[in-house]
């Protein structure tokens, strides 16, 4: 079974880590998720070495077909956002819970 980290386990995993107040923690990952967001709205990639790249990507418009009544629709094209995992990311979540332990601990 996969667990969801929620914004409250997040804050709280950020207080610990760093000692700061909840309303401080807070306001930190506020300021990320914000920062990340309107960079990405504007067409800019967000690259964060170790952990991967947020880009927004423009999804080409195309026919599609409504289940219910089997009719042709025409969907618009649209940008969405993308995520692409960094070499570090992708290598710390393939290692074993003692191996990533130990990466931590040397991260600081």
């Amino acid at each position: 079974m996969v667990n969801t980290l929620n914004k409250r386990e997040l804050v709280d995993a950020i207080v610990e880590q760093t000692g700061w107040t909840k309303k401080q923690a807070e306001e930190g990952l506020a300021a990320v998720v914000n920062t990340v967001s309107d960079a990405v709205a504007e067409g800019d990639r967000v690259q964060i070495p170790g952990f991967g790249t947020f880009e927004k990507r423009e999804r080409a418009a195309r026919e599609a077909r409504n289940p219910q009544t089997g009719e042709t629709i025409k969907i618009k094209k649209t940008n969405v956002p993308a995520f692409k995992a960094g070499s570090g990311f992708k290598s710390y979540v393939a290692m074993n819970k003692k191996d990533q332990a130990a990466f931590r601990k040397s991260r600081g």
